[in-house]
């Protein structure tokens, strides 16, 4: 068991007075290294993951930062509770699980030593569909570092809450980035070549929908079992409105790349990407118009919901919103 509180990064925001004034606002962090991962299970209480094993969490609504230290240097790529005590950390090929809010955490390995032969897992993506059944994406990778290279799709299947994992066997050998549920029949994945997988079975078949593009998917969300967005590489932005039978292209105002989506109620949904992109809709994804963060560094997570928002990214860039 690991995870104790070993240093405070307190964080105030650049512009006195701004949680009073609507839009976003940046705060000082000393992070050495990326953010990737943002999740708030509450207004209070958050949590920021990256590079070199960085993970905090504040229970304060960001204005003070707890670093726990979980004795790894793998980047961390997601963090993500499921309910206030059960969370979820993913780090190159390990797999950590707290069971009481985050004050202590175990590092689980969820495959078998030879399972994936000569190649290693790397896990992208973790998300919940209830309280049993969880899931893990990402990719199987052959050599190391720059050298490295995909050899095959991963996804890994949890039915005890995480305790024990089992491979889904997937009939593509691409990369796969991030997965979402609604509801526990329906799930999504995104990746590589323009690959959204779908699922109505729980998560134990996958089938690949026409979504007429080649870029990279990075991100996807859906409101309901029906209409879901999905982003990625040089702007892309589709749209479905019947669980993915069908995508279609939407106009977007950047050709950066696009590596999160996050709707905060029906109508309202925010984009984070490169170069300090940050895109508004409020009219349930049909049109995007750019926001304006105030940062040119590139943004990988957001986390948005009706009454706070906060996105991060390149150099421990944190971002709060304030409606």
């Amino acid at each position: 068991m690991r995870g104790v509180f070993v240093s405070i990064c307190l964080v105030l925001s650049i512009a006195a007075g701004a949680a009073a004034q609507s839009g976003w606002r940046g705060f000082d962090c000393d992070v050495d290294g990326d953010l990737v991962g943002v999740y708030f299970q509450s207004s209070d209480r958050g949590w920021v993951a990256g590079d070199n094993g960085y993970l905090a969490s504040t229970r304060d609504g960001g204005k003070t930062w707890s670093r726990v230290d979980l004795n790894i240097a793998d980047d961390i790529n997601e963090v993500y509770f499921r309910n206030d005590k059960d969370g979820y950390v993913v780090a190159g090929r390990k797999l950590f699980v707290t069971r009481d809010g985050g004050q202590t955490w175990q590092d689980i390995r969820p495959y078998r030593t030879g399972e994936f032969g000569s190649g290693t897992p790397e896990f992208l993506s973790v998300k919940f569909s209830d309280k049993r059944r969880g899931y893990i994406i990402g990719s199987v990778l052959r050599g190391s570092g720059d050298d490295a290279v995909v050899v095959d799709s991963l996804l890994m299947r949890t039915e005890d809450g995480g305790d024990t994992w089992r491979r889904v066997l997937l009939p593509f050998k691409l990369e796969l980035f991030s997965i979402f549920f609604r509801g526990n029949s329906h799930g999504w994945i995104v990746g590589d070549d323009g690959t959204v997988l779908a699922s109505r079975d729980e998560g134990l078949t996958w089938t690949r929908q026409n979504t007429g593009t080649k870029e990279p998917l990075y991100g996807v969300d859906f409101r309901d079992q029906k209409n879901g967005v999905a982003v990625g590489k040089n702007g892309t932005i589709i749209q479905t409105t019947n669980g993915g039978d069908s995508w279609w292209p939407i106009q977007s105002p950047v050709r950066e790349s696009l590596m999160r989506v996050s709707f905060a109620d029906d109508k309202n949904g925010w984009i984070a990407g490169h170069r300090g992109t940050i895109l508004r809709t409020r009219d349930r994804g049909k049109s995007w118009e750019r926001s304006l963060p105030g940062t040119n560094n590139h943004l990988y997570g957001i986390f948005m919901d009706k009454k706070f928002g906060w996105a991060v990214g390149a150099a421990g860039t944190l971002l709060r919103f304030y409606p």
